[in-house]
């Protein structure tokens, strides 16, 4: 499918993964609760380092090549023809910037609400991040499984350190489903080892295999990432993870660890085992279409913010796994934009969540109501955030949205009507929430005795909210990036692999 050759550039890629994790190590060795305020600022410094570090593949970026760029490899287990190997192309390119940027936000939000243990949450958030970008560069086999089953563990910690009562249930429940479900990954990409001899993910693109196989490595494949993501009936996880998880646990979550799951769709299953997503597309539409308007009315009903939120992530998410299996030039490029947009979006959503509760020690959206009498600034930002929640034009939200539904017309009418009823649900929950939440006389005591945003909490709002809206008033940067990789994509799909 594509071909890639060692970059004459600096290691951008390694960069990007190693600062932060090195930066994580040493803020876990010098950082102590006694000189907390040392901890944070070298954590930020490390954070915002190590975003630095990913410019330059925005920059450097060739927006017609064809195949991988910035490549690099190295012999990592030689004998098993293990290779330290990563590269970007348009599917991936921003999702590395996204996740240093994310991370610099978790950080601040982290400044004062976290007391005890600063060091090991910060170094924690840092070392995660690399990972990611370790998952989102990764092309070799073996190497994109080690990042992505290591990702487990420090969110993993964060939420069973740092979170709410059920913390220890809801950290076994994030650590089993997405676990289990990874392990018939590994056995995917062993079979294809032992086919290929090689764990070159371009090669294995290139590799002609049975109908059989084909639909064996899919299904393998789609346990992990289906779970990850999360799609309809492995959802369940989510909501419980996220009420329970801390505010900076909850953004990274749904800004960039949903996203791991959607991105091995498209670098696994769609061009490994391209006759058995066309057999097998109209079975995941369905669950697509399942998430966006039954998920969609689950969120109706919820009570607690980030249960609302958690579960209008899982509808959003659903568009990007219907725009990938409709097989539309529109469709996927509509889909990755949603996942980028969703980092921005649920990102400061749960923020905004975290704020609130910050303050009045409670998510019930019942505990709520007039906050824009004491909280103006704050109300702003959250209604703001609530209407690219449901995909209001010239926000980030509409556009990845309208994308896919339009893609989806094109394949099949009915589906993109089906698809086009998200908009009408996610602006009656959002809606519904921000009424309740932000609108009204002052319902109580506690909302009476709320203090507007401060310095760090307006400019950490602000930023995603310029992102939001910069997204969604001039997407073409980030689809003229794109746009090559995804003809590839969809032109190699098109073409059977069967031997």
């Amino acid at each position: 499918m594509m071909q890639s050759t060692i970059s004459t550039l600096p290691p951008y890629l390694s960069l990007a993964i190693w600062l932060p994790i090195i930066f994580g190590l040493i803020v876990l060795a010098v950082g102590r609760d006694s000189n907390a305020g040392f901890t944070r600022v070298l954590t930020l410094i490390g954070s915002i380092v190590s975003f630095g570090a990913t410019i330059p593949l925005i920059t450097n970026f060739d927006n017609a090549a064809h195949g991988m760029q910035f490549v690099e490899k190295a012999a990592w287990i030689e004998r098993f023809n293990i290779y330290y190997a990563l590269g970007i192309d348009g599917l991936s390119l921003w999702f590395v910037p996204l996740t240093a940027f994310i991370t610099i936000i978790v950080v601040i939000s982290a400044w004062e609400v976290i007391q005890k243990r600063v060091a090991q949450y910060m170094g924690a958030f840092l070392i995660l991040s690399g990972i990611m970008i370790g998952v989102f560069a990764a092309t070799d086999g073996l190497l994109f499984y080690f990042f992505f089953e290591a990702t487990l563990i420090p969110m993993y910690i964060i939420i069973g350190i740092w979170g709410g009562e059920n913390r220890v249930y809801a950290s076994f429940k994030f650590f089993l489903y997405t676990f289990f479900g990874s392990l018939l990954t590994l056995v995917a990409i062993v079979y294809l080892y032992n086919v290929t001899g090689s764990w070159d993910i371009l090669h294995w693109h290139k590799t002609p295999l049975t109908m059989t196989e084909q639909i064996f490595i899919f299904l393998a494949f789609f346990m992990a990432f289906a779970v990850k993501v999360p799609m309809f009936p492995v959802h369940t996880w989510l909501p419980d993870v996220h009420v329970e998880a801390p505010t900076g646990g909850s953004a990274v979550l749904a800004a960039i660890m949903l996203k791991l799951g959607a991105y091995g769709f498209i670098r696994f299953s769609l061009p490994i085992t391209p006759d058995a997503s066309h057999y097998l597309s109209g079975f995941v539409i369905t669950l697509s279409l399942i998430a966006v308007i039954y998920v969609g009315l689950v969120a109706l009903v919820q009570k607690d913010m980030k249960k609302l939120v958690a579960y209008s992530s899982i509808a959003h998410m659903g568009f990007v796994t219907l725009g990938f299996f409709v097989f539309n030039n529109m469709a996927v490029q509509g889909a990755i934009m949603q996942m980028i947009s969703h980092g921005f979006v649920s990102g400061a959503m749960f923020l905004c969540i975290g704020v609130l509760y910050d303050q009045a020690h409670s998510r019930q959206i019942a505990d709520y109501g007039g906050v824009v009498n004491k909280m103006p600034k704050f109300a702003a930002f959250f209604i703001l955030f609530s209407m690219a929640n449901c995909g209001l034009p010239a926000t980030s939200g509409f556009v990845g949205e309208f994308m896919v539904i339009l893609g989806a017309t094109q394949y099949n009418f009915w589906i993109g009507l089906l698809a086009a009823t998200a908009l009408i649900f996610g602006a009656a929950y959002s809606l519904w929430m921000a009424k309740r939440v932000i609108f009204g006389k002052v319902a109580n005591h506690h909302v009476a005795e709320l203090v507007d945003l401060n310095g760090r909490e307006f400019f950490m709002l602000g930023i995603l909210a310029v992102a939001t809206l910069y997204m969604g008033l001039y997407p073409a940067p980030f689809t003229d990036t794109m746009q090559t990789s995804v003809a590839d994509l969809l032109a190699h799909v098109a073409h059977s692999k069967l031997p």
